[in-house]
């Protein structure tokens, strides 16, 4: 039993949780998952069959994909209660589960072609040595997901109490410039080679809504404009060895 009392950086506790799962539900979770899984299978086309490690990716948000495109997955969680939302996968022997330390990756350099690391840099207090540990482990490409400081997210310290009431179950969050986290990669030799902002309307809004077609409808409208190129959130960003 790997012990896990001298880890710095949990938050996929939290988002390995059915709580938290229970924010993708329904017809309108379905949605928002779907359109992070077709960007995430983009990105990783280049490498098929690739052994990838998802770190923090507990939550089983991408799991069954990557697995059902060949992928040969790795989920690294923060505890071992981390595993319950992919117990299945385990159990059938279609993935593996390993405890370990986000900032001290329990690999070798360069022992996954591909990393990637969803619901987790938004959480990260060390999030320098979080990337770099990351990159590390990764031979071809770093994936990871990050909410921006150009987006309607800038303001959601502000609406907090608000989104709390929509949501229920919401923590806070930070957001990023975007400028910091490439200026970083670029310094431990990365650089990025695809960059897909989901959604311009928050997430918490399409909830609300409640209707896929509605907010399938706006969001295209939105992208076809080029405002979510340039202002939507959360940004899921790929980055190569340069």
């Amino acid at each position: 039993m790997v012990s896990t009392d001298n880890f710095l950086e949990t938050a996929d506790i939290e988002t390995s949780s059915d709580d938290y799962a229970s924010r993708f539900t329904g017809e309108i979770g379905t949605w928002l998952l779907k359109v992070q899984e077709k960007a995430t299978l983009q990105m990783l086309a280049p490498y098929p069959q690739a052994r990838i490690l998802d770190v923090g990716g507990g939550h089983g948000q991408l799991t069954g994909a990557l697995i059902q495109n060949g992928y040969q997955v790795t989920v690294l969680g923060s505890a071992d209660i981390c595993k319950a939302r992919i117990k299945n996968f385990l159990d059938a022997n279609l993935c593996e589960f390993k405890v370990g330390n986000a900032l001290e990756l329990p690999y070798p350099d360069a022992t996954f072609d591909v990393v990637i690391s969803y619901r987790f840099l938004a959480h990260v207090n060390q999030w320098q040595k979080f990337l770099t540990e990351l990159s590390r482990i990764a031979k071809e490409a770093v994936i990871v997901d990050y909410p921006t400081v150009r987006s309607f997210n800038a303001i959601a310290p502000y609406l907090f109490k608000l989104k709390k009431g929509l949501e229920g179950n919401t923590r806070p969050f930070t957001c990023y410039q975007e400028k910091d986290i490439l200026d970083f990669f670029q310094t431990i030799g990365l650089k990025q080679s695809e960059r897909y902002a989901q959604f311009l309307i928050p997430m918490v809004l399409h909830r609300a809504l409640k209707s896929t077609k509605i907010s399938s409808t706006l969001e295209n409208i939105l992208r076809l404009s080029g405002f979510t190129n340039l202002f939507g959130s959360p940004v899921i960003a790929k980055f190569i060895n340069i």
